[in-house]
Formats: C-alpha cells, structure tokens, sequence
C-alpha cells in the first residue's frame, strides 16, 4: 500500500469514459456524487482521480492515508484479506462525511515518520472520490458508494511500471509483499466482480 509516484501517463479519455459516463448520470440525478476507484498497484488510479477531480471540480481521500500503523501491524491482523488498511479509522473519520455535502477534515498517516502526522481537508464539492486499493472493503456499507470503480492492469504490464517508477529494490518489496495482499484482498471479496465500472491500464 504505497502511493503511486507522480508522472505516471494520464489515462486517456476513451479509457475513463465508463466512469465518466458514471458519475455523469449520477450527478445528472442527484447533484453529488461519491465514486471508489479501487485497483490493482501501477494501474493508475491516483493519476485517474486527479483527472476525473479537475473534469467535475471533485475531491479526493487517499486510501495510502490510511496506512495501518504499526501497533496493530500484528500476524493475525495482516492475514486478514485487507488487514493491511486502517479500515477502522476510514470507517469513523471519512466514510460518515463522504455523502454530506461538506467539508471534512481527517487525519493522514505519514510514511516516512511512521505515524500520524497533520490532516488533509476535503472540500465540499459535487464528486468526492476515493481512490486507492481497499476503498471498496467490506468493513465500510455497500451502499457508501453511489459508483464502484476497479482499475486492472496485466500482471507484465504491472511489473513493468513499478520497475520503472521504484526500481529494482521497490519491484522486489512489491512482488512479495503488497501485489500478493492486494490480490488476496480482491480475491476473497470479489471486488473486481462487484463494480459498477472495470477499467483495464492500458501500456
């Protein structure tokens, strides 16, 4: 669960008309929308949901701000299908907010200190998007979401791209850590399977 690095190729439009044309009939119906976009690492969903944010004037929640920290980073919690999320705290400081309408403010999990360190603020705005793997666990109400969105990429296709973005030492801690557990995760849960819209990375 590692954020994608900026500079990855922004999808081009006719890949993300599905959910476009989505959050379009949504918004045609309801004047707000709220979108995951879920997804296998290296598709890119983060450079997919700065797009689809600057087209609607959207905001965005990270799922990476959602680390799981290391007091709770124990053997059974990590066997877990998604264990490796902090779906807990998502479920108390975002997942209530998501639909209101208003601005919210939610802490943010810091990598390189390991801990939590300030807040991230989402605007009030008519799409709220949340993207990044695990935004579709069980844990949260089926009905958070008004569009379901997983982002696929091939398994050559994958690997390519974290090679090039995080080199060799980042493609090893990938293969064996985080591709297995976010496969595992959409295995068990059939996410892929239960999503309004499917997008396929394109190389």
């Amino acid at each position: 669960m590692i954020s994608e690095p900026q500079g990855v190729i922004e999808a081009p439009p006719s890949l993300l008309a599905p959910l476009i044309n989505a959050i379009q009939a949504v918004l045609h119906e309801k004047g707000h929308c709220v979108v995951a976009l879920d997804g296998m690492a290296a598709a890119g969903k983060t450079t997919a949901a700065a797009q689809l944010c600057q087209q609607f004037a959207g905001a965005c929640v990270h799922m990476d701000d959602f680390f799981l920290p290391p007091e709770l980073r124990t053997p059974q919690r990590l066997a877990q299908p998604g264990g490796n999320v902090h779906y807990e705290r998502f479920a108390l400081q975002v997942a209530p907010f998501l639909s209101s309408g208003h601005e919210f403010s939610y802490e943010v999990f810091d990598c390189s200190r390991m801990a939590l360190h300030g807040t991230r603020t989402v605007q009030a705005a008519p799409l709220v998007l949340v993207e990044g793997a695990y935004s579709l666990h069980p844990f949260f109400s089926h009905g958070l979401y008004d569009v379901r969105s997983y982002y696929a990429i091939s398994p050559q296709l994958q690997r390519t791209r974290i090679l090039a973005r995080n080199g060799k030492a980042g493609l090893s801690k990938f293969e064996q850590v985080w591709v297995p557990m976010e496969n595992a995760y959409a295995r068990t849960y059939q996410i892929r399977e239960t999503c309004d819209v499917v997008l396929q990375a394109q190389g």
